[in-house]
């Protein structure tokens, strides 16, 4: 597929692989992201691994994009610059902020926080993008809302929830949405590749510089976290978000940011697995409702 016809396949063929299969994939490796995170977050500051997160994964895709999408690149026009740098420092923002909140609450509650996104993605995407809300995506959002609330539940009744922490990771939520929201917009006409690495890239420099402000140490790791930090950079990031951002091109933004609820449910999993946190019958029923709702949702879902 040349780079003309890739950016115009959702208006005009169904693409080869269902864009439902590839956000699962896409959210199932985004759910790696806060177990990464933690690791890593043992040696570094979290501003260090969100910049490093973005960093490394500018880095791998370079070589592809500058060879492959470097006449898409140059031929931006100035709008579409200025679209990929505010996305991309809403991605830095994001990143910032919501890594910054797993250092203070735990995992459950702030990656449910930041999952609630689909709320402004909604409100967003109805005022700016005239997407319309069916009766059914009102209905699993709500189902969806719920879940991630139950799950919360227990964290909130142990005190392990803090303010400053839930206030960044709901920051995280609002920057996220604005993200989605302009990656649907340029979507439209750009290829994944020749979207995705500008943005990571912007984001890159945006947390580094700020890393650099702050004066936050950016070296003298142990080899394991800069395993971590590499893992984070290609499942987490490129193979989960670059994902989210392909199903951009041909589902709605507010059923692929809803998709992102099952990621507490990955989380979880991968705790249980890595980290040893046990999943309570807490999150189970959270997690089924967070799975009913997205079944609702997705009869109104492609657009």
């Amino acid at each position: 597929m040349t780079m003309s016809q890739e950016p115009s396949e959702r208006h005009s063929a169904r693409p080869g692989i269902s864009p439902r299969l590839v956000l699962v994939l896409g959210v199932l490796a985004t759910s790696t992201s806060s177990t990464f995170v933690r690791l890593a977050q043992v040696e570094m500051h979290s501003l260090a691994v969100a910049a490093w997160r973005l960093t490394l994964a500018s880095l791998i895709l370079a070589p592809f994009a500058l060879s492959l999408r470097r006449a898409e690149l140059r031929s931006l026009t100035h709008r579409e610059t200025r679209l990929v740098i505010a996305a991309g420092v809403l991605l830095a923002g994001h990143f910032a902020t919501w890594i910054l909140s797993l250092a203070l609450t735990s995992v459950a509650v702030s990656v449910v926080l930041v999952a609630t996104a689909p709320l402004f993605v909604g409100v967003l995407a109805h005022l700016l993008l005239r997407e319309k809300l069916s009766r059914s995506m009102l209905w699993g959002l709500g189902l969806a809302i719920v879940g991630s609330v139950i799950i919360t539940a227990r964290d909130l009744g142990d005190g392990a929830h803090q303010l400053q922490g839930d206030m960044l990771a709901l920051v995280g939520a609002i920057t996220v949405a604005g993200y989605f929201l302009i990656g649907r917009k340029l979507r439209a006409r750009l290829s994944l590749l020749g979207y995705v690495f500008p943005v990571y890239a912007t984001a890159a420099l945006v947390l580094m510089g700020v890393a650099l402000l702050l004066r936050v140490p950016l070296s003298g790791f142990k080899p394991i976290t800069w395993l971590w930090l590499v893992l984070l950079a290609v499942f987490p990031q490129i193979i989960g978000h670059s994902s989210l951002n392909w199903s951009l091109g041909h589902l709605s933004a507010t059923y692929v940011s809803l998709a992102v609820l099952m990621e507490p449910i990955g989380s979880a999993i991968l705790a249980w697995v890595v980290l040893a946190e046990v999943p309570t019958w807490v999150v189970l029923m959270g997690g089924g409702l967070i799975l009913g709702g997205l079944v609702l949702a997705g009869r109104s879902g492609e657009g």
